[in-house]
């Protein structure tokens, strides 16, 4: 295999060349809520509607994110039933914010002209639910194709703004098959779109590392004792991300072009699991000190397994790369803490995906939106690529136990 690999151009190993790759799992359950007669979609379908009315998707300052959705639609997946589903509304409002105006409005012709700008995103939602409206008669993912697949810098090369979070958003959007949504995935995909883009649209970007790895955790592990990031900073922050782009964005992409695509599919897995073991494996036993950022790239992660089945294959593996990009980033930023699975005890003392899912949706952390959103993480991966041995459901177990905030 990698006698074959080393014939062929990295350009097409790592982004598909002439001949996309497809990365193969199973489309996620859908959610129908919005023609689903019975009260519990009923009510997700109608709590969604009102958090896009009511609440702006960006918040206190424009730096904050709505979450809304993600809870909401976690829990559902979960089980809650709608009396929790109402209380988690009533939760996550308190801290959310009402519209406000955009400078001006957005047009067909001038749309990209303001991307980035954080305070257009309102003229962004009314701009997408105006052409979902006028020009594809309420069908939300023809406007997707258009605005999200299309052009020659497509928005979705750069999901990976504001830790994901345009990402995440979309994954929800697919998944519940929900135009509010997915309008305001593509609302937040265009106002908080940055540089970050520019690493998939430019191909120069993408060049042949010094050494190479099919495994994340692996590169991961050798970032942890690369000395040439000692120093960095001074301290675990989000605004750390920016500053190493500026520092060390050589340093940054060497390792992001290390990591080889030879089986995509087998490799997504293994992201997957790196995922998982970044969050979990990550606080050592007694610290209860798992990381607000790296709970990210688990659920961007996730993200990424809902969407595959569903965008067009010649994404796919940039999908899967700018996920890497975030990770490395994200872990970097955060003084790459030591990554060790023994952390994670394998004895469940009789605890099940029953008890796991109980603590997301009734214990203390319930409303904690990135709690709940982890687990349901978790337990999708081990419902994608099965789980003899209960890594993953031990993976849960540890973290919905031993979690005490961020």
């Amino acid at each position: 295999m990698s006698g074959f690999l080393s014939h062929v151009p990295l350009v097409n190993r790592l982004v598909g060349g002439d001949a996309p790759r497809a990365i193969d799992v199973p489309p996620v359950e859908v959610q129908s809520i919005e023609t689903d007669a019975e009260k519990r979609p009923r009510t997700l379908k109608h709590l969604l509607r009102a958090n896009h009315v009511n609440h702006s998707i960006l918040y206190h300052d424009l730096q904050y994110d709505n979450h809304m959705a993600h809870i909401l639609c976690s829990s559902y997946k979960l089980g809650a039933e709608a009396p929790q589903l109402y209380d988690i509304y009533e939760e996550e409002s308190k801290t959310l914010e009402p519209w406000k105006d955009s400078p001006s409005e957005v047009s067909e012709e001038d749309w990209r002209d303001n991307l980035g700008d954080r305070q257009y995103q309102r003229a962004y939602v009314d701009f997408f639910e105006d052409m979902m409206v006028m020009k594809y008669k309420y069908d939300w993912k023809q406007v997707i194709d258009e605005f999200m697949f299309g052009g020659k810098q497509p928005l979705i090369n750069g999901l990976i703004s504001s830790l994901g979070h345009p990402l995440i958003h979309l994954g929800y959007a697919y998944e519940f098959d929900n135009r509010e949504v997915a309008i305001e995935a593509l609302s937040l995909a265009s106002s908080t779109y940055n540089y970050l883009h520019k690493y998939i649209d430019d191909s120069s970007y993408t060049k042949k590392s010094s050494f190479t790895s099919t495994s994340p955790s692996e590169l991961l592990s050798k970032v942890a004792n690369d000395s040439r990031f000692d120093g960095l900073f001074d301290e675990a922050k989000f605004e750390n991300v920016d500053a190493l782009f500026e520092k060390a964005e050589p340093l940054v992409l060497e390792y992001w072009n290390a990591w080889e695509l030879a089986n995509p599919g087998e490799q997504f897995r293994e992201s997957q699991e790196a995922a998982i073991e970044l969050l979990v494996a990550s606080v050592p036993p007694g610290a209860h000190s798992y990381n607000f950022f790296l709970v990210h790239v688990l659920t961007t992660s996730h993200a990424v397994r809902v969407l595959l089945p569903f965008v067009p294959v010649k994404f796919h593996v940039n999908l899967v790369r700018q996920w890497w990009l975030l990770t490395l980033a994200a872990y970097i930023a955060v003084l790459r803490p030591k990554v060790d699975p023994d952390y994670i005890p394998r004895d469940l003392k009789g605890k099940t995906w029953n008890y796991v899912e109980d603590k997301a949706l009734n214990g203390r952390f319930a409303k904690d939106a990135h709690y709940v959103k982890a687990i349901r993480s978790i337990r999708e991966a081990a419902r994608t690529w099965g789980d003899v041995h209960d890594r993953f459901l031990a993976a849960a177990v540890r973290f919905a136990d031993d979690f005490e905030g961020w």
